[in-house]
């Protein structure tokens, strides 16, 4: 397999071209969420953007169109993750908050969802454009069942629910609060999202999970957004707990982030969804053990 050397600096050069995130990849519109109120930045990518947040110094969301029947296998030999030229180092999140701990890189748009293409060499740019830190965030390394699954749901969604030629779009990014660790000068989110958007019979639809890495879930299990740790500033890596999946109202996650997902809220899959009136965010969760937890109102294997 070829290799596809990538230097561990990069310049704007490197990333001249990049058409970033197609919002009609569907067929149908569907724009990248904005974020209100908060000073970001949109960086394109090989097949994918990211909505950076400058506060935050980490994505505020992502946004990858996937093409299953141009899926390629690429490895990563020869990519090291580096930063994007296009922002000053304190704009973004480098090695440092990676080192010497339990920390890992964990990637917003997954290495494997990005490899597409027409050809092998854009296939191969994707692969080496999702090592930037501006597409990772900071996860325990511990991998459990949990995470398994959470990485898992994008193929189980592409090869089951999505038509329209297997396409698929996926939005995934941080949630952050005010109980979310700060560490080497850097707020730690200690829960993730995703959104998946597909056609279904014709029609644009979408379903939305959570993924929760605090490390008291086990003592709180009615509570899927427990409190936290001390968020005080702090050089010793916070203690990351196990991974805990769940399916959740688009609504949810749009209040639980700030951000634009109405388009999305209004074709929400999860039967709750038409139903939830002011229910409390989080109550109406659904635990994920395996894929056949996932509660749709349509059957993923049609």
């Amino acid at each position: 397999m070829d290799e596809l050397l990538i230097a561990p600096t990069a310049t704007v050069e490197d990333l001249a071209g990049r058409k970033g995130f197609d919002e009609n990849f569907l067929g149908q519109r569907v724009p990248l969420p904005g974020l209100a109120d908060v000073d970001t930045v949109l960086l394109p990518y090989t097949h994918f953007s990211v909505l950076m947040r400058l506060d935050k110094r980490l994505a505020a969301v992502t946004g990858l169109g996937i093409h299953g029947a141009k899926l390629m296998d690429l490895d990563r030999t020869g990519i090291n993750w580096r930063l994007d030229p296009r922002l000053r180092e304190d704009q973004q999140t480098g090695e440092r908050v990676y080192v010497r701990n339990d920390i890992d890189r964990g990637h917003l748009v997954r290495r494997a969802s990005a490899i597409w293409g027409e050809t092998r060499a854009e296939a191969a740019q994707a692969n080496a454009d999702t090592f930037y830190y501006t597409n990772a965030a900071p996860q325990a390394a511990k991998f459990n069942q949990g995470l398994e699954l959470w990485l898992g749901l994008e193929a189980y969604l592409l090869e089951h629910a999505a038509d329209n030629r297997r396409r698929l779009v996926v939005f995934t990014g941080p949630i952050f609060s005010e109980t979310d660790p700060v560490y080497r000068g850097v707020d730690i989110p200690l829960g993730f999202f995703r959104v998946a958007v597909f056609i279904h019979e014709g029609e644009l639809a979408a379903t939305g999970y959570v993924v929760d890495q605090t490390p008291q879930l086990a003592e709180l299990p009615d509570v899927p957004r427990p409190e936290a740790i001390d968020s005080g500033a702090t050089d010793e890596a916070p203690p990351l707990g196990p991974f805990r999946t769940f399916q959740a109202p688009i609504r949810d996650i749009a209040e639980l982030t700030g951000l634009n997902l109405d388009q999305l809220i209004e074709v929400d899959r999860m039967p709750i969804a038409a139903t939830l009136g002011r229910a409390k965010v989080g109550s109406t969760w659904r635990e994920l053990g395996t894929l056949e937890d996932l509660d749709l109102d349509f059957d993923p294997e049609d």
